[in-house]
């Protein structure tokens, strides 16, 4: 079955591939958008829509409804790194001041339906077996309808928002510019019986924590650690998981008061990635081109922008007189430098190496400088990238003159300090040692000239 030639054709209907197909729709593009899943359906996930793609769906007319449909929002956060309690609410902006978890049935749902009523045709059941080339530029798909009809459609350009393994990407050869293979597990599940004021995360001993509200009044709590304890984690999953928030103030106490509401989720398939976005007829969006660990829960946000992105480039190429490749090499770049700060600090925490004496004495300094403690769940929600927060003038100026001393020479003591080992043996899931999910070098002793704007490495660090 042949169903004509569009502009652009989507493969994949979850969060980058709706999102996208809705803005083009919205744009007068002739879309088609496929998926081998059928709506709603669920999938693996952070949950987390962190501040700024909230404010994206907020544009787009969709929050309403999320909201409509019992998703409770998080305005306050509670970080417990360990020694200190840090309690904040998340930034301000465009006219939204918090975080959602909604279950990906219902988030991937209000994007389909709302791609289909801007226009774009969306096909469910679709597996794409390959795509069609002429010379060496792609121009259409083919596939199978489930049941064995085949599928084949043109267009002037496909998307790939098919997920970290894209067959898009793997079919066009699309480069990795970077990557860091996986270095953590993520495992999670859904409790009821456990109310929420707004979200905790805690930093423990070779593990993250992470627990917020979502839909049908459930708790959604995220356990991940270092991947070399997975295969003794999953022996005992419920037990290891349940001894972690043990550790995590009364976390563990509230949860064991509940009730599981569904089964325990984890896996170990969580590497972080960039690869080049665009080439001859193709583009890569969400997960396809970009893809974090989840222990920073941006992948939904990101998809979010990078929707946004894509879509702002296609138009340009389409209708401008650049050209469309042109107009793709822009939303590379634009992609690139807008992920390239949580990029970097995603990959640090999900290292999980040693709490450094540096970062326990800023938690210490904060405490009780709100202003502070905002500014760093603004890094967390990624509104205010760390390279900015962690600079000498703003840490002067929120923590004055003694505290940033005595962080300043603590970060030097560890730069000449020869490295500590974390001490873990290999499979073990106990904690050994001082291994911690920190949040990266806060001073750097070359920057600490305070009267001088530092420069910004933001770009230049490699995972």
């Amino acid at each position: 079955m042949s169903t004509g030639a569009y502009d652009v054709i989507v493969v994949g209907c979850r969060v980058a591939g709706a999102a996208t197909a809705l803005l083009l729709a919205r744009q007068g593009v002739r879309v088609l958008a496929v998926d081998r899943a059928r709506f709603p359906s669920d999938t693996l996930s952070s949950h987390q829509l962190q501040v700024p793609g909230v404010a994206r769906l907020r544009r787009w007319g969709l929050l309403d409804q999320l909201v409509a449909a019992g998703t409770p929002p998080a305005r306050d956060v509670r970080f417990d790194p360990g020694h200190v309690v840090l309690t904040g609410r998340y930034p301000h902006l465009d006219g939204v001041d918090a975080l959602y978890s909604p279950r990906r049935t219902l988030l991937d749902r209000i994007l389909v339906d709302a791609a289909r009523a801007a226009g774009a045709e969306v096909r469910e059941n679709v597996d794409v077996d390959e795509l069609v080339w002429e010379r060496d530029r792609v121009v259409g798909i083919r596939g199978r309808q489930r049941g064995g009809v085949p599928v084949r459609a043109s267009a002037r350009l496909v998307v790939g928002a098919d997920g970290k393994h894209s067959r898009v990407a793997a079919a066009v050869g699309a480069p990795v510019d970077r990557s860091c293979p996986a270095s953590t597990f993520a495992c999670y599940t859904y409790w009821s019986g456990v109310p929420m004021a707004g979200g905790e995360l805690y930093q423990r001993p070779g593990r993250t924590v992470a627990a917020f509200p979502t839909n049908d009044n459930l708790t959604v709590v995220y356990v991940a650690g270092p991947v070399a304890d997975f295969a003794a984690f999953r022996s005992d999953v419920e037990g290891h998981y349940l001894r972690t928030l043990d550790t995590c103030g009364d976390l563990g106490a509230r949860v064991r008061a509940g009730v599981r509401a569904e089964r325990f989720r984890s896996t170990p398939d969580v590497p972080s990635m960039i690869r080049t976005p665009y080439g001859p007829g193709w583009a890569l969006v969400g997960d396809a081109g970009l893809v974090m660990d989840p222990i920073t829960g941006q992948g939904i946000g990101n998809a979010f922008r990078d929707a946004e992105f894509l879509v702002e480039a296609i138009v340009d190429g389409l209708d401008g007189g650049g050209g469309l490749d042109a107009a793709l090499a822009g939303y590379r770049a634009r992609r690139d430098t807008a992920a390239r700060p949580m990029y970097n600090l995603t990959v640090e925490l999900a290292a999980f190496r040693p709490t450094g004496t540096a970062e326990r004495l800023l938690f210490s300094a904060l405490q009780g400088r709100q202003a502070g403690i905002d500014q760093f769940l603004a890094v967390l929600a990624g509104t205010l990238p760390m390279d900015r927060f962690r600079s000498p003038r703003n840490l002067l100026r929120l923590l004055g003159g003694r505290d940033l001393a005595r962080i300043a020479a603590a970060e030097l003591r560890g730069r000449l300090s020869p490295p500590r080992s974390a001490g873990r043996r290999r499979g073990s899931v106990e904690p050994a040692g001082e291994v911690g999910a920190g949040v990266g070098q806060f001073v750097g002793a070359d920057d600490l000239n305070v009267g001088v704007e530092p420069v910004d490495r933001g770009g230049e660090a490699e995972p």
